[in-house]
């Protein structure tokens, strides 16, 4: 089956994918940024999507991509079987984001998430990541049912379900020169690079 590109205006997740202004489907995986918008801002960069298929429902104001989807903004990705995009009345704006099957999110900051769904709400700038959801950072995990993350506040709740509690892990850090993981790597210090 033939992929298709698209410069599609997708939402985020964890503070990485952040959903950017304007809307426009373009074929091949050409992506604009947001017009009116400085290139440093997360919201104002390109959203790149690519997936088997892309079907648009004018009236619905809806766009639904599937087949091996992976969504891209600024270092950061999102990979799941289906995203459904929802848009304003002009299709200018992105209002929610529905992402399911395999969901599993890289951020900027080298954060990875996974669940069985996560929604994105732009306006209250909230992630939920539901069934199974699991979000961790080197060796510190957390787990539960359901994880809610407000992006503008840098809070989140984790909430267990009726056969799992909440289950966290953090480990130290072993100070500031030479901290390594417990897997003998090297820490990484500030914004790097994630293999996606």
């Amino acid at each position: 089956m033939r992929r298709v590109g698209a410069a599609m205006l997708v939402a985020a997740l964890l503070g990485g994918l952040a959903a950017a202004g304007g809307a426009a489907a373009q074929a091949g995986g050409a992506a604009m940024p947001a017009p009116g918008k400085k290139r440093g801002d997360d919201k104002s960069q390109p959203v790149t999507v690519d997936a088997d298929r892309m079907e648009r429902f004018g009236k619905e104001s809806l766009v639904i991509f599937t087949g091996n989807v992976v969504a891209r903004q600024n270092n950061s990705v999102q990979y799941a079987d289906r995203m459904e995009v929802y848009l304003d009345e002009k299709g200018d704006r992105i209002l929610r984001t529905v992402s399911t099957g395999s969901v599993r999110i890289i951020t900027r900051d080298c954060r990875t998430g996974t669940a069985k769904r996560a929604d994105y709400f732009d306006l209250e700038q909230r992630v939920v990541l539901l069934g199974n959801a699991r979000v961790w950072q080197d060796d510190n995990v957390v787990s539960g049912e359901t994880i809610t993350i407000f992006l503008s506040q840098d809070r989140s709740i984790v909430q267990g379900g009726k056969q799992e509690r909440v289950k966290a892990i953090f480990y130290p850090h072993e100070g500031q020169g030479g901290a390594t993981a417990r897997d003998g790597r090297a820490a990484v210090k500030g914004p790097a690079p994630c293999a996606n």
